[in-house]
């Protein structure tokens, strides 16, 4: 039986080549979001609303310190592909390896913070009481592992530039299984709550950072190794601008989020805070396949703009384009279909709860048609080095446009309107990135 050829960055991409490649990405991402929705399930049916509304509370804030590592990832790798488009190994290498060591010592830095600050923020949140002590809690043992979710993010993006797509996928598949069993064993088992999800979640994110790193440390015939600390400075601030629009989105998401909880509190109350968890498990198993193509089509496009390739560019964006709007559609169809059993698995226990989480589920759905364009075309101009273009797509996406709706929409339409708010803001996003794609399409002859 003939052996499948490896998939190289600079290959001409058909349309199986193209779904081949990104595959690894699309599954590792899909992956991570579902032990993510394993641990929602553990924590909601064994310790209660209350701790999953603290979970929900927190996680945007975990997210926003865990950011850097985004940025660093998607930034870096578009720079070290590029970099190795022009052929030049060698500083590919201590570019990268400027990179992880910097992100690693600001990892341990923000760790350090946050956990000084737990207290503060918990209050700046709103919780109180047996909500606030709980929120505390989860938020110090992520905190603690906050360097090791940045690496794992950010090897993530860098595994695909040194041609490893599929050891990303298995390092995710790794971490997620490890977050699964230590559910079942530390809450289904041993009842210790939310705080064994939360060492569960810190534990998975350690296999995440650590395998990838020694294969980086061990390696001596990969594309990337990691070697001797240098510094390169301007490297560094040109990975933080490029990838700037990545950790900008991350954190609007996470304020939007935040945004988003203060208003289900107040016209749901702790149900409604519950019934956007759910929303928000599920809706990153949805985008996940989303975000996991356009990571794993970015060193590619980053590949190709430094070989000057601009015929596959065009071919890149073109297929690119009709693979996300047959995705779309079918993301649509089946969110619909599983709106009901989806819900069940959280808030199945709690009947007002339930029909509130399935009707939120309904129409909150209808933005899967629009997001993947959006996503990808965030990830386009950060491929292309266009950090400025990427960081406005982002910023208006996740932060602008989404705070505008979230007011305006519950006016207009009540509880119905917080849950559609998130298609009023994609709808100007889908507008924002087709205009900025047109602009710039010759200057980048794609």
């Amino acid at each position: 039986m003939k052996a499948t050829k490896k998939i190289q960055l600079s290959d001409h991409f058909t349309y199986q080549r193209l779904l081949r490649f990104t595959f690894p990405s699309i599954v590792m991402m899909v992956f991570t979001s579902l032990y993510g929705v394993v641990d929602g399930i553990f924590v909601s049916n064994y310790a209660g609303k209350t701790a999953f509304a603290a979970i929900n509370l927190i996680w945007p804030m975990v997210m926003i310190l865990g950011s850097v590592g985004f940025m660093f990832g998607t930034g870096g790798s578009a720079l070290v592909a590029k970099i190795l488009g022009e052929g030049n190994q060698k500083y590919a290498n201590r570019v990268f390896s400027a990179i992880v060591y910097t992100s690693s010592f600001l990892g341990i830095l923000i760790s350090v913070l946050g956990l000084i600050f737990i207290r503060p923020i918990v209050s700046m949140l709103g919780a109180s009481g047996q909500l606030a002590e709980d929120t505390a809690m989860y938020g110090s043992v992520l905190f603690s592992a906050v360097v090791t979710f940045m690496l794992q993010n950010e090897f993530q993006s860098l595994l695909v530039v040194a041609e490893k797509p599929n050891m990303g996928l298995w390092v995710t598949v790794a971490a997620g299984l490890t977050n699964i069993v230590l559910d079942f064993v530390l809450i289904g088992l041993l009842g210790w709550g939310l705080l064994g999800a939360a060492l569960a979640t810190a534990f998975s994110q350690v296999v995440g950072c650590i395998i990838p790193l020694c294969y980086f440390i061990f390696n001596k015939k990969g594309v990337l190794r990691l070697g001797k600390p240098g510094w390169y400075p301007k490297e560094l601030l040109k990975s933080c601008a490029n990838g700037a629009s990545e950790m900008l989105s991350n954190i609007s998401l996470s304020l939007v989020n935040i945004l988003y909880n203060i208003q289900f509190f107040k016209i749901a109350g702790e149900n409604g805070l519950s019934a956007y968890g759910v929303m928000m498990y599920i809706n990153f198993v949805f985008i996940s396949a989303f975000l996991g193509y356009s990571m794993g089509i970015a060193p590619v496009i980053s590949y190709h703009y430094g070989a000057k390739n601009t015929d596959e560019l065009k071919n890149l964006l073109r297929k690119s384009t009709k693979v996300l709007a047959v995705c779309s559609v079918a993301m649509f169809g089946l969110s619909e279909l599983l709106s009901k059993p989806f819900s069940a698995m959280f808030v199945g226990f709690d009947e007002t709860l339930y029909q509130m989480t399935c009707r939120g589920f309904m129409i909150y759905s209808v933005s899967f048609l629009l997001s993947g364009f959006n996503i990808f075309s965030s990830a386009f101009f950060t491929a292309l080095n266009n950090g400025f273009v990427s960081a406005m797509l982002s910023f208006f996406r996740t932060l602008v446009f989404p705070v505008i709706t979230v007011w305006i929409f519950p006016v207009l339409f009540g509880l119905d309107g917080l849950w559609g708010a998130v298609i009023g803001a994609e709808m100007l996003a889908l507008l924002l990135s087709t205009w900025f794609l047109f602009k710039n399409r010759k200057h980048y002859q794609y």
